[in-house]
């Protein structure tokens, strides 16, 4: 009897061992299913220390395998490789590169990067970016990595309160936005340059402002931060400037805004007498959607240069109030196919419901401007047909299809001449000697050119007066 139970109780031993030994080993599987994917403590490693110095910070990042077997990654490594400014160190050994990590059941791996920056280094981008590419059971993910490269200053997700003013002492980089906050105003002083990271915008909120100040030798720049040549005419690098809803006593002078997917949006009018947007001797060029686009606002506009944008240079939508005089518009986008006109005018807007809601017009007034490009059509005009639609095209160069022959609103216009860009191809919009354009202006208040140009009382059209060589 006693023999029995001892049996008994051996057999039972025997099974809760084996149990116990099946168990390790399902914990001891690696699961090759190529659904299972890892997670991470972030998504985004940010060394945002402004470094004065050679720079060196460490980060960790935590790698996690929430699944119930244990998993092998099979490679863990820099996309940049060895020329990556990032290093990283897993169980004490620092590389580029690892392989066949396992990670247990329920368990995590600490990683540890490292980013060594030279910020006097002028060759060093602005933003230095990589990534770390996990490869498990063929399933890659990867986590961003971003580091500031150069002295600069930097803003990530910012909201600006206040009077700010950005001098030009240094470059100013964006990462995600900046938002000059209600009732606050950013001055942007002579040659400051503004560098924005891709998806990166500036806006502008309700009762705020944005004041451009540059001047003709010393202006400022908004362009995307990859400074190699390769980057230097790619549109699309970054955003746009958005002037929201209600942002009053906007003033832009001597900028030059290029290569984002917009060059400025600007919403609603505040008020009926002050143009939302004051812009003068400014090129806004390179953009993959629109060059200026406004809903229902008001826009007051000498010597612009608007060119090569993918969609309308120039988009006034749901009335209000413009004035734009000696304006170039040289539309000749190629990257891709454009089917919006340069300039397009509407008096109308759909709601949520697609209804048609209408508004005013009040006023579009081009005075001594150029309208040109590669469609054949670059003036739409947009009526809903019951409502003031007020338009003026006043000693204009433009390319169009209508028939302006007997429209009174088409004064003194030249209709489907070349203008005679002098190098369209590197976006030199001034005029050669045998454009139509010279002397075919008349006086409307503006005396020098976006280059200083005295006009005299038969101006040339265009931003540009014609000097000869």
């Amino acid at each position: 009897m006693v023999k029995r139970a001892s049996r008994i109780i051996l057999s039972a031993t025997s099974i809760a061992l084996l149990l116990l030994l099946l168990s390790c080993n399902k914990k001891d599987k690696i699961d090759t299913d190529p659904a299972l994917s890892l997670s991470f403590s972030t998504d985004t490693i940010f060394f945002d220390t402004i470094f004065t110095t050679i720079g060196s910070v460490t980060k960790r990042l935590l790698v996690y395998n929430n699944n119930d077997n244990k998993i092998n990654v099979s490679s863990i490594q820099l996309a940049g490789g060895p020329n990556s400014f990032y290093k990283m160190n897993i169980d004490g050994i620092s590389s580029h590169s690892a392989s066949n990590i396992e990670i247990p059941a329920h368990d995590s791996l600490f990683i540890f990067i490292r980013v060594t920056i030279d910020p006097n280094s002028q060759n060093t981008p602005l933003i230095v970016s990589d990534s770390l590419v996990f490869n498990t059971n063929g399933n890659v993910q990867d986590v961003q990595l971003v580091a500031w490269g150069q002295d600069a200053n930097f803003y990530k997700d910012e909201t600006l309160g206040g009077n700010i003013i950005w001098d030009s002492l240094k470059p100013h980089v964006i990462y995600g936005f900046v938002r000059v906050d209600t009732g606050a105003s950013l001055t942007l002083q002579e040659g400051t340059k503004v560098y924005l990271h891709k998806n990166a915008y500036l806006s502008v909120s309700s009762q705020a402002s944005l004041k451009i100040t540059g001047v003709l030798n010393h202006p400022v720049r908004f362009q995307g931060d990859r400074l190699d040549p390769f980057y230097r005419d790619l549109p699309g690098q970054w955003d746009g400037i958005y002037l929201e809803k209600g942002s009053v006593q906007n003033e832009i002078n001597y900028a030059i805004i290029k290569n984002g997917s917009f060059g400025i949006l600007i919403d609603t009018i505040n008020s009926p007498n002050i143009p939302a947007l004051k812009i003068d001797n400014t090129i806004i060029q390179n953009m993959t959607g629109t060059g200026i686009s406004a809903y229902a606002s008001s826009i007051v506009s000498t010597n612009c240069v608007i060119g090569n944008c993918g969609s309308a240079a120039l988009e006034l939508v749901f009335g209000g109030s413009y004035d734009f005089r000696h304006l170039t518009i040289g539309n000749y986008w190629s990257a891709s196919a454009r089917i919006s006109p340069s300039v397009y005018i509407s008096d109308f807007t759909y709601d949520q419901n697609f209804t048609m809601v209408m508004n005013p017009l009040t006023k579009a007034y081009f005075g001594n401007c150029i309208i040109y490009g590669s469609e054949d059509d670059e003036i739409r005009l947009d009526s809903a047909g019951t409502i003031p639609f007020n338009f003026a095209f006043d000693h204009v160069l433009l390319k169009t299809e209508a028939d302006i022959s007997t429209d009174l609103r088409y004064i003194e216009c030249i209709r489907n001449e070349d203008p005679v860009f002098v190098d369209v191809a590197n976006y030199n919009f001034s005029i050669d000697s045998i454009s139509p354009a010279i002397k075919k202006g008349i006086p409307v208040g503006i005396l020098f050119d976006i280059n200083g140009v005295e006009r005299g009382q038969t101006p040339d059209l265009g931003a540009y007066q014609y000097i000869k060589r």
